[in-house]
């Protein structure tokens, strides 16, 4: 008796006939469209219609099938995953490599250029640490 408890709580019930509801939903709307296929001026995409409603009221049953599946893999991998005992050490990091200076010079663009050299220098200087 504690099982079927288990397996029909109030969530469970309330997914199962949204499951049941989007079923018979969609297998009503393609017999509608069946209908509409039938008639005069029915087209075959109605007909495609036919085909694809089935397979949206099929999906949240996937979905649900698909949802517990990686639930039961999740819960697995758990229970078999060892306790890692103690972290490793850290490994050291390299100290960073200085730039060389930047010369100064005269001219308008290559003062630019020089200061835009200088900021990487520094942006570079900064991630090392």
């Amino acid at each position: 008796m504690e099982v079927v408890r288990g397996l029909l709580t109030p969530k469970r019930l309330l997914i199962a006939f949204a499951c049941l509801v989007a079923l018979v939903v969609c297998w009503g709307l393609a017999y509608w469209q069946w209908q509409r296929f039938e008639s005069a001026s029915g087209t075959f995409q109605n007909l495609g219609y036919v085909l694809q409603w089935p397979l949206f009221g099929l999906f949240p049953i996937f979905m649900v099938w698909r949802f517990r599946r990686l639930a039961t893999q999740n819960r697995d991998e758990a229970l078999a995953s060892e306790p890692v005992a103690d972290a490793p050490e850290p490994v050291a990091t390299v100290d960073a490599v200085k730039p060389a200076p930047v010369e100064h010079l005269d001219d308008d663009e290559d003062a630019e250029l020089a200061a835009y050299n200088r900021m990487l220098a520094d942006l570079n200087a900064r991630d090392g640490r």
